[in-house]
């Protein structure tokens, strides 16, 4: 019977590096990673390796400790999965513009044209910017317009993809699902140099402010209320108590007829004293309006 070969790697990598490596990104981030993540880790913070002229993980490890904080920021981008994609799970902007309809009905609508003063939205993983970039094209089609006096908070713990989704730009194929009238709409096709890319356009693009932001923070930058927050596929990386930590910071931030909207493989039964649900995946604050 032939041995298993044995991988060979670039730089020493013993399982006690990836243990800890697990409990610095838990202690920094909040991020439980899995048992089977080791060779996600390794191929993720390589490249750090590299950029610092070291030979082994444990010597990373150890830099890291006595580092800057930049060098955890770069470790912490490393290890920050960013999957998404234009108006992801759809239901969720139908029922934010849903939202937007009965927000208009209420007691303080205001005369003319456009949403009432003072709407605001947040993205609390806003990634490489299409979720908050379809949260505005949401916005400017229900009011018929793009209106930059609505407020759309950007948030996100991996700093280089904040200045990705600051600029707006994607390739063409990041976009082929959109319709043509949105891209007609809300996009600017590249030429020359820019061929294969387009631009989300400066109406939408002032809709939205990015800000770095961790969600373990011990204080956040923001102030709501917030008549939305969407916060998908962040809280499968957090354990039970995690989660209920920071769904007790983001529930009071929420307007009391404000909703939330998780991501399709998350649940909160351990959290009913602070958020029911009222929709799928969707959710509104206890003592809010249902």
């Amino acid at each position: 019977m032939n041995e298993p070969a044995t991988v060979e790697r670039e730089f020493a990598y013993s399982k006690r590096d990836f243990e800890r490596v697990c409990r610095m990104i838990r202690h920094r981030a909040g991020i439980a990673l899995a048992p089977g993540k080791e060779d996600m880790v390794y191929g993720r913070l390589a490249r750090r390796l590299r950029a610092r002229g070291l030979g082994s993980f444990r010597e990373y490890l150890d830099l890291l400790e006595r580092s800057d904080e930049q060098e955890w920021q770069d470790f912490t981008n490393a290890l920050t999965t960013n999957l998404t994609a234009f108006f992801r799970e759809p239901h969720h902007f139908e029922a934010l513009s849903q939202l937007l309809a009965q927000r208009e009905q209420g007691p303080q609508r205001e005369q003319g044209p456009g949403p009432r003063r003072g709407l605001r939205l947040w993205s609390a993983a806003a990634s490489t910017g299409e979720e908050p970039y379809s949260l505005a094209m949401t916005v400017a089609e229900h009011y018929g317009r793009a209106d930059a006096a609505v407020q759309i908070l950007a948030t996100d713990i991996d700093t280089q993809v904040l200045d990705s989704a600051r600029s707006g730009i994607y390739t063409l194929e990041r976009v082929a699902n959109l319709s043509k009238e949105r891209l007609r709409r809300f996009f600017q096709r590249g030429s020359g140099a820019n061929q294969g890319y387009c631009r989300v356009v400066e109406e939408l693009r002032r809709m939205v402010e990015f800000r770095p932001l961790n969600l373990l923070e011990q204080s956040w930058d923001v102030r709501g209320p917030f008549d939305a927050i969407f916060c998908r596929n962040v809280m499968i990386y957090f354990d039970k108590a995690t989660q209920y930590r920071v769904l007790a910071r983001l529930m009071p931030l929420l307007a009391p007829e404000g909703r939330f909207f998780a991501g399709h493989s998350e649940s909160f039964f351990h959290a009913t004293d602070l958020l029911l649900s009222c929709g799928r995946t969707i959710y509104r604050p206890v003592g809010g309006t249902a």
